[in-house]
């Protein structure tokens, strides 16, 4: 009991801490103490300092004193990489299917449409039947190609012109027409005669799908618009704009050419497709 007490007396004992001037002692200040709160703040002291220590050991200080560290770090990296990799091999895939089909559209090649190579990347749709020709009865087939005759001839509806109709577009290029659109000679668009360097402009917002050469039809570009509407400017002779760039209404985007074997002199082909259809760009546009 003897020990209790002189423990208990020694912590709740009260002490007091004088501060006196060197100069006449003069009394400053006097801070009361006990060692109970002596060990009280001491251990705080203590609890923060360790606390301190701790983070730094796992941050900073992980990169000097651990040596795995850099190797774990590197490892993080080389997983974020991968996977980044991965959605750019994706993309690319993509991309290249998407710009495929439209080198096949450019071309004149429709067996892409026997595909869904379109319908699988996300942006703006092109709207492509899907149904199997293979699978369709005979007579019912003529019958539809005929319906697809009738409607290349003139596949301007109602609903067509009401909906590109109210639509403003641009000149593609001032001058004049040369050739007219139709569809009876797979002429599917019109052709304007210009002066050498004119500029070509985009008829509307949109985001270029295509840009590249083709033997038949030189510099080829195309722009995919709102409203499932797509243009098509051929035989030019450079092409201002790439693939996935994003062009204002107006904006030029190449110059007027030559180029392609299926030219005789500087002009622009120009064509006008809504829904996948083929559409006369006089219709809707004043040259």
């Amino acid at each position: 009991m003897k020990i209790k007490k002189t423990l208990s007396g020694w912590l709740t004992t009260k002490y007091s801490l004088i501060i006196r001037s060197e100069e006449n002692f003069e009394e400053k200040k006097t801070v009361p103490y006990t060692h109970t709160k002596l060990i009280l703040i001491g251990m705080g002291i203590f609890l923060f300092v360790l606390g301190i220590c701790l983070y730094l050991s796992s941050t900073l200080l992980a990169r000097w004193l651990n040596p795995r560290h850099q190797e774990i770090e590197l490892k993080k990296q080389v997983v974020q990489l991968a996977i980044k990799l991965d959605s750019l091999e994706d993309e690319v895939s993509k991309k290249e299917n998407f710009i495929l089909a439209f080198k096949k559209i450019v071309q004149g090649d429709k067996s892409f449409l026997k595909t869904d190579s379109l319908l699988s990347i996300s942006s703006p749709p092109i709207i492509i039947n899907d149904t199997h020709l293979d699978k369709i009865d005979p007579i019912d087939k003529a019958f539809r190609d005929k319906i697809e005759d009738e409607n290349a001839v003139n596949p301007t509806t109602s609903e067509v012109n009401e909906q590109l109709q109210s639509i403003f577009f641009f000149t593609p290029l001032s001058g004049v027409i040369s050739s007219k659109y139709n569809a009876k000679i797979d002429h599917l668009g019109i052709d304007i005669v210009a002066q050498k360097d004119e500029p070509v402009k985009s008829i509307a917002d949109g985001v270029v799908v295509f840009g590249s050469w083709t033997q038949e039809d030189g510099h080829v570009l195309v722009i995919q618009h709102a409203n499932t509407v797509l243009s098509i400017y051929k035989h030019n002779a450079v092409l201002l704009k790439k693939v996935g760039n994003f062009v204002r209404a107006g904006d030029i985007i190449a110059i007027v050419g030559n180029s392609g074997e299926q030219t005789t002199g500087p002009h622009l082909h120009f064509e006008l497709w809504y829904e996948g259809n083929p559409v006369n760009p006089e219709d809707f546009i004043t040259f």
